[in-house]
């Protein structure tokens, strides 16, 4: 694929807003990233440029985005970077970063996090199916009985599966 993917370290700067959408669950939240650089004239750390990015995610990122962040939390996001560009209210050449991200935590060497894993959606069982029978017949079919035959024929019968039926 031809997708941009960067990894992006700085703020929440908005609070996340969670969505529970007919294609699943989706969040987004606005990322601040400020470049800091060491100013040799004054010797001190100064801040930079500062973007603003949307940071989106979907199914299970989107449920633990909206439980585990707040504004200001340090955090680390990969995705793929969305550039757009449009007309908005008259003026022309309005941009927005977007990243829809894979992976979103906080920033350890900022501060500590306490892990907890996420309770996975309970989903319907299907029921069992029966293993194939991937064994060759053993022996020389030439010299094969027609009993043989039908009861091999019957007990492959039994182990071809089913078609699974989602509900």
């Amino acid at each position: 694929m031809n997708d941009t993917t960067i990894c992006a370290v700085g703020n929440v700067a908005t609070q996340p807003m969670y969505r529970d959408l007919a294609t699943g669950p989706s969040a987004r939240f606005r990322l601040a990233v400020t470049s800091r650089y060491f100013d040799r004239e004054k010797s001190v750390w100064t801040d930079g440029h500062t973007n603003f990015f949307t940071v989106w995610a979907n199914r299970q990122l989107a449920t633990n985005v909206a439980a585990s962040l707040s504004v200001g939390d340090p955090v680390v996001v990969q995705g793929r970077l969305k550039v757009r560009t449009e007309v908005r209210e008259g003026q022309p050449n309005w941009s927005s970063a977007d990243i829809d991200a894979v992976a979103i935590g906080h920033d350890l060497a900022r501060g500590t996090s306490a892990f907890r894993r996420a309770n996975k959606q309970e989903t319907a069982a299907s029921p069992p199916r029966p293993e194939p029978n991937w064994e060759t017949p053993g022996g020389d079919s030439a010299g094969d009985s027609d009993a043989d035959s039908a009861t091999r024929a019957d007990s492959a019968d039994q182990h071809r599966a089913e078609p699974l039926m989602v509900t």
